[in-house]
C-alpha cells in the first residue's frame, strides 16, 4: 500500500528506489520485480517509479549499471592500494573480481532477465569495454605486448573469469581455487609474451 512519499531530491529518490529494487531481487528474484511492486515496497506512487525508469527493462538496466559501477569501483580501489608487482596486481584483480561475483549474484540474475534486450546488449558491450580497459591499464606496466594485443588478452581473461565465476556460484569451485586459477591465467599470459 502506498504512503505519502517523503520529499527527496530526484537523485536521492532514484537511489532509494534502486536500493528497494535490489532488496526485492535478493528476496524474490528478478521475476518479483516490477515497477508496481517497486512502488509498493518503496511506499511511493506508481507514477514516481515510472518517472524514474519508464519500463521494467529500464529499471533492470539501471540496477545492472549500478552493480557494475560498484564492481569496477571495488577493483579500482584495491588496485590503487596494490603493491606494484605483476603477481600482486594479478592476484588483486582476481580476488576483487570473484569477491564481487559472489557478493553480487544479482548481476547474473539481472543479466539473464534482460537476455535478448538490444539495449542490454549495448550496455554489456559498453561495460565490458570499460572493464577491459581497466584491466589492461593495470597490467600494462608488466607487459611488453602492444596495447591492443594486451587488451585482447584481457578480453580473453574476462571470458575465463566469467566462466570460473559461474563454477564458483554453482559451488563447483572454492574462492581460493577461483582466485588461484585466474591469477595463474593472467600471469601465464603475461609470461608467454616474454617468450616471444
Amino acid at each position: 500500500m502506498a504512503t505519502t512519499p517523503t520529499r527527496l531530491s530526484k537523485p536521492a529518490r532514484r537511489e532509494q528506489l534502486l536500493d528497494t529494487a535490489m532488496a526485492i531481487v535478493r528476496t524474490h528474484g528478478t521475476d518479483g520485480l516490477t515497477l508496481v511492486t517497486l512502488a509498493e515496497a518503496a511506499g511511493v506512487s506508481r507514477p514516481i517509479t515510472y518517472g524514474h525508469f519508464a519500463t521494467r527493462p529500464g529499471l533492470l538496466l539501471a540496477l545492472y549499471r549500478r552493480l557494475d559501477e560498484r564492481h569496477r569501483a571495488a577493483i579500482t580501489h584495491v588496485l590503487q592500494a596494490a603493491v606494484p608487482d605483476a603477481g600482486e596486481v594479478a592476484h588483486v584483480i582476481s580476488t576483487a573480481y570473484f569477491a564481487c561475483a559472489t557478493d553480487m549474484p544479482e548481476l547474473s540474475a539481472i543479466s539473464a532477465a534482460l537476455k535478448g534486450n538490444p539495449e542490454m546488449e549495448a550496455v554489456q558491450h559498453e561495460l565490458t569495454d570499460s572493464y577491459t580497459d581497466l584491466m589492461a591499464t593495470a597490467l600494462l606496466p608488466y607487459s611488453d605486448l602492444p596495447p591492443q594485443a594486451l587488451r585482447l588478452h584481457c578480453v580473453g581473461m574476462l571470458g575465463a573469469a566469467e566462466a570460473i565465476a559461474a563454477e564458483l556460484n554453482r559451488e563447483r569451485a572454492t574462492d581460493g581455487e577461483a582466485v588461484t586459477t585466474l591469477t595463474d591465467l593472467i600471469l601465464g599470459g603475461l609470461d608467454a609474451k616474454a617468450d616471444r
